[in-house]
């Protein structure tokens, strides 16, 4: 888990209470199956080089069943729109994946 989300929850509970809240109503009104959303987590977090949560949503997508084909190709899916900023949470996502249990 990021250090500066871990600082969020601990500092603000109750509005990471509701934060929670948030995610999880997100996940229950999708159309996307668990593992598809949290494909298009990883594309969203790597487009905005938002590395910090990539550890967490890696090692989840790989108990999920994930391939390091898919993590691989979820990184790179907004290269065309976002450029190199994609391309910066290669390394991470994929050195994430390789340390994750699955």
């Amino acid at each position: 888990m990021a250090k500066g989300f871990e600082l969020f929850m601990s500092e603000e509970p109750e509005l990471g209470k509701a934060y929670g809240g948030l995610v999880m109503q997100v996940a229950k009104s999708s159309a996307l199956d668990q593992k598809t959303q949290e494909l298009a987590y990883l594309a969203v977090l790597s487009a905005l080089g938002m590395q910090g949560g990539l550890d967490f949503h890696v090692a989840s997508l790989k108990k999920m069943g994930a391939t390091r084909d898919e993590v691989r190709s979820a990184v790179l899916v907004g290269l065309p729109a976002v450029g190199m900023t994609a391309i910066e949470s290669l390394e991470a996502a994929l050195d994430a994946y390789d340390r994750a249990e699955g």
